[in-house]
């Protein structure tokens, strides 16, 4: 069977420190190690201090396009840090696309989180989902920021995506509440998703967040979807990352949202930790396997 998260190229070290030495010859020697791997992205680290982001598919290449022009503009308002490129790498005869390099943003993946460490953070996100979904969605049309072509939110279209995974999640024995998904997806309405438009992330979940020693949330990583689209996507941050204590807090800082929202940002909230944990399962990443799990419980939380 056909590995769904095979790339189209993979990148190795060795590969990609001549590729970063032969185009910026300032930070040579090269000291580089793995960082992570995402669904789009093969991610190192460059002598301790900065980030370099490799598209492992062409879907990709145009969001990171779009990155490099939209990030410098926002880090001025936001309160949390966001990488901004410095590092502008072009294709070459042995790797057919741009790349990209970012000064690190301090800070650790969220693994396993107490419910009362996550808590901490709840002001923080939502003071930082605020700020970037009233960011002028004109300016962000001069950048060349896309609109959501891929239907995030539309659950007669991913209701079926959501429940193959759910049933190849449940046979390979990796979700443990089979009764409260089951009767989640039961329950699943095909909510009409409105045409509100704002400048959201697109893909904000533990893996695109990085914390301190203490555990509170130090900033804000991998744009690649960056669009125009509903805020709901952005919002089901609220349902994987935080408990059910913190939602009250978060909306009465970020401002309210009506029922349809919330309910789409859960959906896209169980939508991706199933993802995640088929992902992490399948990379053998037993700290991103943990994580994805407490996030899908999380959302599927009342």
């Amino acid at each position: 069977m056909t590995n769904p998260w095979t790339p189209e190229i993979e990148l190795s070290f060795q590969e990609a420190s001549e590729l970063i030495g032969k185009q910026f010859s300032q930070l040579n020697p090269i000291h580089i190690s793995f960082l992570g791997l995402g669904f789009d992205n093969t991610v190192f680290k460059v002598n301790n201090q900065y980030i370099f982001r490799f598209p492992r598919r062409s879907i990709a290449v145009d969001l990171l396009k779009t990155e490099n022009q939209l990030l410098p503009h926002l880090s001025q308002n936001l309160n949390l840090p966001i990488p901004t490129p410095i590092f502008f790498g072009r294709p070459s005869s042995t790797y057919p696309w741009p790349f990209t390099g970012y000064q690190a943003v301090n800070g650790e993946t969220p693994y396993q989180l107490t419910e009362e460490i996550r808590l901490l953070s709840v002001e923080s996100m939502a003071k930082f989902l605020r700020t970037l979904h009233q960011f002028p969605i004109d300016t962000a049309k001069n950048l060349h920021v896309p609109n959501d072509q891929l239907n995030r939110l539309s659950i007669p279209i991913r209701r079926k995506k959501l429940e193959e995974n759910v049933n190849k999640a449940v046979a390979d024995g990796l979700i443990k509440n089979k009764k409260v998904i089951g009767n989640y997806l039961k329950r699943l309405k095909n909510v009409e998703v409105n045409q509100e438009l704002a400048l959201v992330h697109g893909d904000i979940h533990f893996k695109n967040l990085l914390v301190d020693n203490n555990g509170l949330i130090t900033g804000v990583i991998d744009w690649g979807d960056v669009h125009i689209g509903h805020r709901a996507v952005d919002l089901s941050i609220v349902y994987s990352f935080f408990p059910p204590a913190g939602r009250k807090r978060f909306f009465e800082i970020y401002g309210n949202v009506d029922e349809i929202t919330m309910y789409l940002a859960r959906f896209k909230a169980i939508f991706t930790s199933i993802m995640l944990v088929r992902f992490a399962h399948d990379q053998n990443d037993q700290e991103a396997f943990d994580a994805a799990g407490q996030a899908l419980d999380m959302a599927l939380a009342d």
